[in-house]
């Protein structure tokens, strides 16, 4: 008779990081994607422009995309320089959040930084795209060690939320 080994699922998923400055126009398609698919609508990014655009806002941008086993692109995040001050910002396939993917991406970038500012959507009633609800990322952040600033805030036709600083 033969053995059956079983493996538990978890083990199965290789992910990896890979570290660019410039993407490919097929990366940034899938990037755009994935931001359309996971912020909330009023981010929307309609056209590859929309997404160069706001690219061409950020300077000394570097890129780390998240990939899984299939070599699928599942989560990014990237540092940036805006207003001299030191930004980041992340994005997860919904799909494998809530497994450590979103921290395994945080740490390469504090790795790489003394510093990163970020927004963060602190309510729960913006709507994605599919028209589910966003979840605010705020309990992930503060597990991950960031400080809310929470007197400064940014509230305009794109987005509410508030501002986050981690130092090394």
């Amino acid at each position: 008779m033969k053995q059956i080994q079983i493996v538990p699922r978890e083990t199965i998923h290789h992910m990896k990081i890979v570290e660019k400055e410039i993407l490919s126009k097929e990366e940034k398609e899938v990037l755009r994607q994935l931001w359309n698919d996971e912020y909330p609508a009023r981010l929307h990014l309609k056209t590859s422009e929309d997404f160069e655009l706001y690219l061409n806002g950020i300077s000394s941008t570097k890129h780390y995309l998240l990939f899984n086993d299939s070599n699928k692109i599942i989560g990014w995040t990237f540092t940036f320089l805006r207003e001299d001050e030191d930004g980041f910002a992340i994005i997860l396939n919904s799909k494998i959040q809530g497994k450590g993917n979103g921290s395994l991406l945080i740490n390469e970038i504090k790795n790489k930084n003394t510093n990163l500012n970020g927004w963060v959507i602190d309510h729960e009633n913006e709507v994605k795209q599919n028209n589910e609800f966003y979840k605010s990322p705020m309990p992930f952040y503060l597990k991950n060690g960031f400080t809310v600033l929470t007197e400064i805030r940014i509230e305009n036709e794109k987005m509410s939320a508030v501002k986050i600083n981690w130092r090394r």
